[in-house]
């Protein structure tokens, strides 16, 4: 069995991944908030935690795996935007998760083997709260209307009705392990709610009121809704227990979400972790620059799918750059990646063009992908086997495109259908005869040093969308992201 080694950001080290128990692999990531188009960033931990789900199945068999990603579909945003737009929240979440599901299968992303809603589990959520506060580690609070004096409402606070339930922090020792931060560095560096009703500024809600419109349920402090956090902890014991393997997201959810989270299953839980390994993937920039609206560099997925640029390239593009280092989005890496991706698919269909991809993978795949999810040293073998399969002269060219389709297809990139699309169609006899006049002409060239023939003639083959290769064994034409046949049928 390949060992998986992971950089677990709980312990600040890359370890060797052994499950609590092999035949049943778990693994929770934080999902979107639904109700809006997924942009950029929401897509990167999708793709990311897509790979490590196929590394682990490919291990463990996918019958020992279970991957979970929620939606939260209960959230101060998705009221705003039905105040905003009139339309009931069941409706707004609804369409939005269809949407987030119908755009990451675009990118090439299986799905979880559950994805819950938030909505689905408020009694597993009220369960949990009602079990802190029983062993002390939360306390239920009313936000005064008329903003009496802390110390009043702390001194009162059994006999005052409550509409809140809070976690108290510092009833967690552990509590800022996972960012490692102190409470006061958190309370110095955070925006944090100062309310008279909690015993410490750091304390976080598990249960707040519901007015008007607002979504609600009864509860043992009013009508109400769940806080973020408390959602994730509720989940993942349902469908994963106390303890699982690995939790995933961004890592701009280290802190607070998934601290909270832990805060809160070990203390509900009484166990020492709530996952044995913690994975983050860091942000996604555009262009050099934090994504922004006001910027102009703001893309959803579906932006970019509506722009011609195929979802397997944006997968690719993603891929280019180590999860947990900065991801910039530009123009020109989601070129390269298109030429990059249609060269592989055209040496793979012009080899072996009724090729059907198997399961496993070459050993150099699978050992780059068990080394932390190094993606990189993945992508470099695939153009390493490319160039194999593309050379006339090695015997296993054929042994090498199979490969070559193996790795891609077990990446997302490779789907034969989509590929045959993908690659254009063109006369291969018409680009030879071409290449051979080209080179002819080059040859002509070098004895009389007037190169205006080869200039006009590659020129011409450049407008038509043809990538000129130019080297010393010869000349070699390409079909390009932009390759005209029209444009090439007119060439003499």
């Amino acid at each position: 069995m390949t060992p998986i080694k992971l950089h677990n950001t709980r312990t600040r080290r890359k370890e060797v991944f052994e499950p609590l128990d092999p035949d049943n692999v778990r693994m929770y990531v934080c999902g979107p908030t639904v109700y809006d188009r997924a942009h950029l960033g929401n897509a990167r931990p999708v793709v990311v935690f897509d790979v490590l789900y196929r590394l682990l199945r490919h291990v463990y068999g996918k019958d020992h795996v279970t991957y979970v990603r929620n939606f939260t579909d209960v959230d101060d945003k998705i009221n705003a935007r039905a105040a905003e737009t009139g339309r009931a929240i069941g409706e707004i979440t609804a369409e939005t998760t269809q949407w987030f599901l119908d755009d990451m299968g675009e990118l090439g992303a299986l799905e979880p083997d559950h994805m819950p809603r938030a909505t689905q589990y408020i009694p597993q959520m009220v369960k949990m709260i009602e079990g802190l506060i029983k062993d002390g580690y939360a306390y239920p609070a009313r936000e005064p209307s008329n903003d009496p004096p802390k110390e009043y409402v702390l001194a009162n606070r059994e006999a005052m009705m409550v509409d809140h339930a809070l976690f108290e922090v510092e009833k967690f020792d552990h509590y800022g392990e996972l960012s490692g931060r102190t409470v006061e560095d958190m309370i110095a560096g955070s925006r944090v709610e100062i309310a008279p009703y909690k015993k410490n500024p750091m304390d976080f809600v598990l249960w707040k009121p519901s007015e008007g419109d607002q979504p609600g349920w009864e509860s043992p402090w009013g009508w109400g809704r769940p806080g973020w956090h408390i959602e994730c902890s509720a989940m993942s014991k349902a469908l994963l227990g106390d303890t699982f393997d690995i939790h995933g997201g961004g890592a701009d959810l280290m802190f607070p979400h998934h601290e909270n989270e832990i805060a809160q299953s070990c203390c509900a839980n009484h166990t020492e972790f709530m996952a044995q390994f913690w994975l983050h993937n860091e942000m996604l920039q555009v262009e050099g620059k934090k994504m922004s609206k006001s910027l102009g560099n703001f893309f959803t997925v579906r932006d970019l799918l509506d722009q011609g640029i195929p979802g397997e390239v944006i997968r690719f593009v993603f891929l280019s750059t180590h999860y947990r280092k900065p991801m910039d989005w530009t123009a020109e890496k989601a070129r390269e990646a298109s030429r990059a991706l249609q060269d592989m698919h055209r040496i793979v269909l012009g080899r072996l063009p009724h090729v059907v991809p198997r399961p496993e993978i070459d050993e150099y795949f699978c050992n780059a992908l068990a080394n932390d999810l190094n993606k990189h040293e993945y992508i470099r073998h695939l153009h390493v086997f490319a160039s194999l399969a593309d050379d006339e002269d090695v015997v296993d060219r054929f042994a090498a495109a199979q490969a070559l389709a193996d790795a891609l297809a077990f990446l997302g990139l490779f789907n034969p259908e989509l590929a045959k699309s993908h690659v254009p169609a063109f006369d291969p006899e018409k680009l030879a005869l071409l290449a051979d006049r080209l080179s002819s002409l080059r040859n002509s060239a070098m004895q009389s040093k007037e190169f205006v023939e080869v200039d006009r003639l590659k020129s011409r083959l450049i407008d038509a969308g043809v990538e000129v290769r130019m080297t010393k064994q010869g000349v070699e034409l390409v079909p390009g992201p932009d390759f005209d046949s029209a444009k090439l049928e007119a060439l003499k």
